[in-house]
């Protein structure tokens, strides 16, 4: 039978201790820095040394998140963060960033890479990639069914982990930026404030389809898997992965001390049926109006929604007292063997043995009593005193003289010292050394320097909204327009400063997606401008399948390339793809950094796009020549599996746009993309930054792009007419149709 893992989360050292008491075999943890749970109490350095020290002495691993998106100044503070625990022997790292893992791949050779859910991976093709490129693990997003997992356990043999139990995001892990742009906490920086977890009207028009009063309708319950763990197993899961870094040392233990249970009867060949006390135990540790079993079965279902009972439920009880009494207040201890020999006038010498690990320690002279002598039950009860420390004598075998003495301070030594020992003996395997090569101060200057050059860019002119008459910087820079709808081509086909016309698979059904794209293609051909077909945000294995089944007629289409959005979509495009197409990146492809832009376009992007999280001073900081920037437009916020329209009203396979309403009245607008089903909830205001033509010119992309969501054709022309006018005659910003936000471009995120 394969081995598996059961991996807890701890946000503290109590928690570290109690989950391995408990029985996990891993234990992941976020440090000071880069871990996706800002707001858990974190290890410090002295405290994440400590738990890779108790981890290893039990047996058990150590991975640390360092799943966050890196901005470009804090790649050169990677390096003496990472140090120390790379040298202390930390397990693994969990990362999202794409200049992060190419960072530790370089400066950390022999660090194993486990790639963050937020990477977004759902298909054969992404997993594929990230193995080739030196990943040891792919952590799976929530979203998969069992059958892909096993396509990827089948055809890619890398190792997979899966979530078991706890939390669920209602967006797709890593293309969510509702907590950021409504209240400035990004969800890819570590700082979500859980927006799902709030109450909205769902609006059909003027229609509200919840009866005029808000509901949690973008709260999940929480994952239960216990009844299926051994389906998850079969289906090629590895590590089974519990969430939970901001839960108490009770929660985590209790769950963990639960589903190890099932694991080892799975590994033994029992597999056991579950009891319902156990699932009855789960829920009172913790649960969001009950539990799910996520989306290993189903796609979407409004079964899965916490009702109005969002916040999590939780009892103090019997339950607890006796997790706080078995795993939490009480020591983990290993059994150990000993032998101790004390022979008079010659050194004290003791062997410890823990498993294969032996270890030998020699003591000060044994001395002749004088007057009483040492006893075996004296001698024994001193060296099996181990108080603090991880062992315990199991077998301890006593060898001496009769007429003996030691004073008590050398046996206490003698113990201690032999104890050390082994503790360093079991150690001493996990400790590396960096190679004396490896300098940060040179990388930090190189950084440093590329950003300060950038910054102190001198470009000519005033701003659009001030200069009458003068041309705007927008001339120097190629204009792109990406449309969702088809009644906004016609706007952007007249418009005759518009240089390239995105076409988003939103336009299209599979079933017509050969014939309309060809004639969109040519009338944009007509219109002198260049055309490229944008990629779903997410491509999952029967999407995949689709676009494998109609490449062969895809690939003879006049198109000048492609806009992807994810890393499974890379990896198909090399495989599959044509090799003349140019490919550009979007913005949820996330280039914090230059390492992170490095990365892709040694993957063939030929540009990418500046991440919408990124404030002007950080965009600054970057490199931007081969970067593309969203100057206007509607940002998604949320990209889900979860379909509103579906809950509300069933599902119609038809492209249909709600809106949700919050607190404050404010409307969201959410589209459904059915032919990839998944949603799009859109921000309320459109990004505009037609007014900040002084720091675009500083930035100096190579190209801007105006994004068309939910726009109608009138506004749509309006819009371009008003650009237009400022990009050929650096005219004065007219008046916008609706109001507009300039969404992260001063304020950014933390």
């Amino acid at each position: 039978m394969k081995e598996l893992e059961l991996l807890a989360p701890a946000g503290s050292l109590k928690t570290l201790k109690a989950v391995i008491h408990a029985g996990a075999d891993a234990v992941y943890l976020g440090g000071s820095m880069f871990g996706a749970r800002a707001y858990a109490n974190n290890f410090n350095e002295e405290e994440l040394l400590e738990a890779i020290r108790f981890g290893h002495i039990h047996g058990r691993k150590i991975i640390l998140a360092v799943n966050t998106l890196l901005k470009e100044y804090e790649l050169g503070q990677l390096y003496d963060y990472l140090r120390p625990y790379y040298e202390a022997g930390v397990d693994a790292v969990i990362v999202q960033d794409m200049g992060v893992m190419e960072f530790i791949k370089t400066h950390f050779p022999n660090l194993p890479i486990h790639t963050s859910t937020q990477m977004t991976i759902t298909n054969v093709e992404g997993a594929r990639l990230l193995k080739e490129q030196g990943v040891e693990r792919v952590v799976t997003a929530r979203e998969m069914s069992l059958e892909e997992i096993q396509r990827i356990h089948d055809e890619v043999g890398v190792e997979l982990e899966s979530f078991i139990h706890g939390a669920l995001c209602y967006c797709y892990s890593g293309q969510c930026l509702f907590s950021s742009i409504i209240g400035g906490r990004s969800g890819n920086r570590g700082r979500c404030a859980q927006p799902c977890r709030l109450s909205y009207e769902v609006l059909q028009g003027e229609k509200s389809l919840t009866g005029h009063h808000a509901t949690p309708i973008l709260s999940l319950k929480d994952m239960c898997t216990l009844p299926f763990l051994y389906e998850l197993a079969d289906h090629g899961v590895y590590s089974f992965k519990i969430e939970g870094r901001m839960k108490t040392p009770e929660y985590a233990a209790g769950v963990v001390s639960i589903y190890r249970k099932y694991m080892d009867s799975y590994l033994d060949g029992s597999r056991i049926p579950v009891e319902k006390k156990d699932i009855r135990a789960l829920l009172e540790l913790g649960n969001r109006g009950g539990f799910t079993n996520g989306y290993y079965y189903h796609h979407n279902d409004s079964d899965m929604l916490s009702g109005e009972s969002a916040s999590h439920n939780k009892s103090e009880g019997v339950l607890q007292d006796n997790i706080r009494r078995e795993y939490v207040d009480t020591e983990l201890k290993e059994k150990i063997k000993g032998k101790l020999i004390l022979n008079k006038e010659c050194p004290a010498k003791i062997e410890v043995q823990y498993g294969k690990i032996k270890v030998s320690y020699q003591g000060d002279m044994v001395l002749v009593a004088q007057n009483r002598p040492l006893t075996k039950e004296v001698v024994t009860e001193k060296i099996t005193k181990t108080g603090n420390t991880p062992f315990v004598f199991e077998n301890l075998e006593v060898t001496m003289d009769d007429d003996i003495f030691m004073p008590v301070n050398q046996l206490n030594q003698l113990r201690r010292g032999a104890l050390e020992a082994l503790e360093e003996a079991l150690l001493k395997p996990y400790e590396r050394t960096l190679p004396e090569l490896v300098e940060t101060s040179s990388a930090e200057t190189d950084r440093q320097t590329t950003g300060n050059a950038i910054k102190e860019k001198q470009i000519s002119g005033q701003s659009l909204s001030q200069t009458s008459g003068q041309q705007s910087a927008g001339s120097s820079t190629e204009v792109r327009v990406l449309i969702e709808d088809a009644e906004q081509l016609p706007a952007v086909l007249k418009a005759d400063f518009v240089d390239t016309v995105y076409l988003d698979c939103m336009l299209y059904t599979r079933e017509n997606l050969i014939h309309k794209l060809s004639e969109d293609i040519d009338r944009v051909h007509a219109s002198g401008k260049k055309v490229f077909y944008v990629f779903p945000f997410i491509f999952r294995q029967q999407t995949s399948l689709f676009y494998e089944k109609i490449m062969p007629e895809l690939k003879k289409l006049p198109l000048n390339g492609i806009m992807v959005r994810s890393l499974d979509e890379i990896a198909f495009i090399k495989e599959w793809g044509n090799e003349n197409w140019q490919m550009v990146s979007d913005s949820n492809l996330y280039t914090y950094s230059n390492e992170a832009a490095e990365y892709f376009y040694r993957l063939g992007m030929i540009q990418d796009t500046i991440p919408v999280e990124l404030n002007r001073k950080e965009i600054l900081r970057r490199e931007n020549s081969r970067s593309e920037m969203i100057i206007y437009g509607r940002l998604p916020l949320m990209i889900t599996a979860q379909c509103i329209h579906k809950n509300m009203l069933g599902c119609m396979h038809q492209h249909k746009v709600l809106n949700l309403k919050d607190r404050y009245s404010v409307h969201f607008p959410v589209k459904n993309f059915c032919s990839e089903c998944y949603n799009v909830i859109y921000n309320s205001l459109p990004v505009c930054l037609f007014k900040e033509d002084v720091t675009v010119k500083k930035i100096a992309p190579a190209a801007v792009r105006l994004s068309f969501t939910t726009e109608t054709e009138e506004e749509t022309e309006q819009i371009l007419t008003i650009y237009g006018d400022i990009y050929k005659n650096g005219g004065i910003l007219g008046q916008m149709p609706m109001e507009c936000t300039n969404g992260h471009f001063k304020r950014g995120v933390e």
